[in-house]
């Protein structure tokens, strides 16, 4: 096994030499990157999808060449985020859920924050909960980083709708986000220092694991829904998904085949979900009724992580250079300039749209 930061680099060092592991667990648009060395896969996804119900729309996005039905890899799950809030704090606010409306939401957000409950959201460069929550931002809006061949799209009224939003909902937020890496919120969030914040269920799965009855309480006044829709008409969020590639490297190309098969049947792949408790949620739908998602009702929200149309670089084509784009901070560093006050949204949407466009010219 190698880290999450080393799997991209080793993966890529594989590809070009033809030499390394069979089968690689990529993430999301590695796939595309690597189309003309991976051996299709179409007979198996189409027996998996046939057997468990078919397959989310995310995972078809990834696991297929853009545009295509042509299957490159083999998605196994995905990890996806929802609003994680203290139920206690909400109703003291005077709400029961989390409410879909956007100024609905920011109002609770200012009510959490005057009863001494901030919510906290990542600005600053965490790759996960940071970009998410600037792609939550867009996509609640009716923006877009591309239009559908591909051209940077930014520099519309909506996304500047966005950047003001932003700024009206950062007062409300705990001080400190702007240096926020990707555990920050789980750790403000267990410390009782924030009321919501959304997050995959890791927050949960420590509290409820812990052994500090402190944790376990606030595990119990702990649930979660999906993000805020706003203007958005689906789950207005994505997941990061880890995609299973045969290179054409393998001297084994029916063995590292079977292998996959064998691994997403459900007598391995059901016990392999249930154990993650929700960190990944099923790239087949059919597993979403697995019986460890109604036993745990909090942990519903993860379960339908993949079945979303939005992904990096939404609307455009999937390619490795949208990935760059969230890689290097883009959207996340134009809100965060914005909600500081330290640019105008419209200054920071030309400033984002230039360095987008160089990402994908490159």
């Amino acid at each position: 096994f190698v880290s999450w930061e080393d799997l991209r680099p080793q993966t890529a060092v594989a590809a070009n030499t033809g030499a390394g592991p069979d089968i690689i667990i990529g993430f999301s648009s590695d796939p595309q990157i690597y189309s003309d060395k991976l051996i299709a896969v179409n007979d198996l996804a189409d027996y998996l999808g046939a057997k468990y119900g078919g397959w989310h729309e995310l995972a078809q996005l990834y696991g297929t060449k853009w545009r295509t039905k042509d299957w490159l890899s083999i998605p196994m799950g995905g990890s996806g985020g929802a609003t994680v809030y203290r139920t206690s704090w909400l109703k003291e606010a005077g709400y029961e859920r989390v409410p879909d409306d956007l100024n609905q939401f920011l109002t609770l957000c200012q009510k959490l924050k005057q009863n001494g409950h901030p919510v906290g959201f990542a600005l600053g460069h965490a790759v996960g909960d940071a970009n998410g929550f600037a792609e939550w931002l867009l996509w609640t809006h009716g923006a877009a980083l591309m239009d559908e061949h591909g051209k940077v799209s930014l520099d519309t009224k909506e996304t500047v709708d966005a950047l003001k939003y932003a700024r009206e909902l950062y007062p409300h937020m705990i001080s400190g986000t702007l240096a926020w890496t990707d555990p920050s919120n789980n750790k403000a969030y267990a410390a009782g220092e924030i009321s919501l914040t959304f997050n995959g269920v890791s927050i949960y799965f420590v509290l409820k694991n812990s052994q500090d009855p402190k944790l376990q309480e606030i595990a119990a006044d702990t649930n979660h829904q999906d993000a805020p829709y706003g203007l958005s008409k689906a789950r207005p969020s994505s997941a990061l998904v880890v995609n299973a590639m045969t290179f054409k490297h393998t001297k084994y190309p029916n063995a590292a085949r079977e292998y996959l098969r064998f691994m997403m049947e459900k007598e391995q792949y059901g016990p392999w979900l249930a154990n993650c408790l929700g960190y990944w949620s099923n790239s087949l739908k059919a597993y979403g009724k697995m019986a460890f998602w109604d036993a745990d009702p909090k942990l519903k929200p993860y379960a339908a992580s993949m079945d979303t149309p939005y992904y990096d670089g939404y609307r455009g084509p999937v390619s490795a250079a949208s990935s760059a784009v969230m890689a290097n901070y883009t959207l996340v560093d134009m809100f965060a300039a914005v909600a500081t006050g330290n640019a105008t949204p419209e200054a920071a949407v030309k400033q984002a749209t230039r360095q987008a466009t160089r990402y994908l010219k490159s």
